[in-house]
């Protein structure tokens, strides 16, 4: 186990990193921030030259791969960075210096065990995008078909492992502290997010992931998903087919090639809710990078590395949320979160009601163009914070992607209404989860189930019905080897020591 001393440090550099930039400034003016955690960012920018406005993006981006996929992460939360750090995160770029093209094609033979050119006749040595953990080449394969291979970063797992365990044990010291930092359970929220890296870490789970899209959305014929390369896939390589598309950005290159923008909007809204609704099984990385549109007028998506997962009972509650919002039934959506166990049992449903009426008011009926999701959101965070509503991982990960998709399809047809273009495929879907003949069908399924189950229901009754809430289970919490009150001043004072010293050398460097 690494020692604290080692995560102090690390804490550190990170910690001078982010003072550099003057994004240590919100940490240190949050009234809810525990005084220590204060006390150790005044610490870490201690002699730095501080700017004026805080730039988190370019912070991260200065610290690694793992600090830019945590901002990315982070940017959907600001109930926990705040309005104007997820603003500025959400801009964060995936975008790095490529590996240099001897270790990638050292990382596809030892992957295959055996040479580059008998998987591809040809292989672009420099590649059309680099991010943070993987980069991606065009190649054209031994039987003659072009296709995208994307391979993973050398040394990347290694590197995010360190810095994921340093999180670990930075958040399980913060909820020590109890309050609003309990609440916003930053443990939960690190776990998750070592979760979703794994994930990305492993292209095979990604190709899967992909392969599994594709199956749900041949409902939607608009929606493509490319094939995959199973041959040319193992872990730490990722072969697909190659896509000519324009980015749904780009909306001069749209107009030039005839793409209708209103009918590319509404399969985009339509295909989300599918997958979330319908599904349960989204693409949870949307984003313009990863929407093209094709020739033939179909949008493409590419970049299955985060996928978000919800069960049936969710998806029921969310379908009737969203269709209580759209309706202005705001007494049910009510009554949907105390059944989830989503707010706690003491607070007033009406109350409840009366909340959601105040943040969703103001903007039903109109068009996306005019509603402010930073408003919105704010008003729904402040929600949770009055009625004490403990976070929700996997729906702050569906929330994130409904603002992304939202945004887009904005972008492409500014008058649409996604509340109203959603409203007659979530009441269909509504109906059909709910009416007399699936209740009586489901009830029928659970007999049998049950019956099945009797011998062995005292063992497994826990194992075999989701807890309240339908939460997917939470991510195993890390065993982390807490400071002691009386160990903590020590190693601070150690930090304290370190700071200067980087201090002097900082002012020494800068004399002429």
């Amino acid at each position: 186990m690494t020692r604290s001393t080692t995560h102090l440090w690390r804490l550190l550099k990170w910690g001078r990193t982010l003072a550099r930039h003057g994004a240590l400034q919100g940490i240190e003016n949050d009234p809810a921030t525990p005084p220590p955690v204060r006390r150790l960012a005044r610490i870490a920018r201690f002699g730095a030259l501080v700017p004026k406005v805080p730039d988190y993006a370019a912070a991260l981006t200065a610290i690694g791969p793992a600090a830019i996929k945590l901002g990315q992460s982070l940017s959907t939360r600001p109930d926990l960075v705040g309005d104007e750090a997820a603003a500025n995160l959400s801009q964060l770029q995936d975008n790095l210096p490529a590996a240099s093209f001897p270790l990638i094609r050292q990382t596809i033979e030892a992957a295959f065990g055996m040479p580059l050119e008998s998987l591809y006749s040809e292989f672009d040595e420099v590649p059309v995008g680099a991010a943070s953990i993987a980069q991606v080449h065009r190649a054209r394969t031994t039987e003659g078909r072009d296709v995208a291979v994307k391979v993973l970063r050398p040394g990347i797992e290694a590197e995010f492992a360190r810095a994921i365990e340093t999180y670990e044990w930075a958040a399980a010291h913060v909820e020590i502290y109890g309050g609003e930092a309990e609440r916003l359970r930053p443990r939960l929220v690190v776990a998750h997010f070592k979760q979703w890296t794994a994930r990305e870490l492993d292209l095979q789970r990604e190709a899967a992931s992909a392969s599994e899209l594709k199956e749900n959305m041949v409902a939607e014929p608009g929606y493509y998903i490319p094939d995959i390369d199973w041959r040319r896939t193992a872990r730490r390589v990722l072969t697909l087919e190659w896509l000519d598309g324009i980015k749904l950005n780009d909306h001069d290159a749209l107009i030039a090639d005839g793409q209708d923008r209103c009918a590319l909007a509404a399969v985009l809204v339509r295909a989300f809710l599918r997958q979330a609704v319908v599904d349960g099984f989204f693409h949870a990385d949307l984003h313009h990078g990863n929407l093209f549109a094709l020739p033939d007028g179909r949008i493409a998506a590419i970049d299955f590395g985060i996928m978000g997962r919800i069960d049936r009972r969710a998806r029921l509650w969310l379908a009737e949320i969203l269709y209580g919002l759209i309706t202005g039934n705001y007494l049910r959506v009510a009554e949907i979160h105390f059944e989830a166990q989503y707010v706690p049992a003491h607070h007033n449903v009406a109350e409840f009601a009366t909340a959601l009426r105040a943040a969703g008011e103001p903007i039903r009926g109109l068009p996306v163009k005019d509603i402010s999701v930073g408003r919105m959101l704010d008003s729904l965070f402040s929600i949770t914070r009055d009625f004490d509503m403990p976070v929700q991982p996997h729906l702050l990960l569906l929330q994130k992607s409904m603002v992304m998709n939202e945004g887009i399809a904005t972008a492409l047809n500014p008058d649409i209404n996604m509340w109203e273009t959603a409203e007659p495929f979530l009441k269909e879907w509504i109906r059909g989860e709910l009416g007399p003949e699936a209740y009586y069908a489901d009830r029928i399924i659970d007999v049998v189930r049950a019956l099945k189950k009797i011998p062995h229901l005292i063992d497994k009754i826990d194992a075999s019905y989701p807890e309240p809430g339908a939460a997917p289970p939470a991510p195993p919490l890390t065993e982390v080897d807490l400071i002691e009150g009386g160990s903590f001043w020590r190693y601070a004072a150690l930090a304290v020591l370190a700071a200067a010293t980087g201090a002097a050398l900082t002012a020494a460097l800068m004399l002429p």
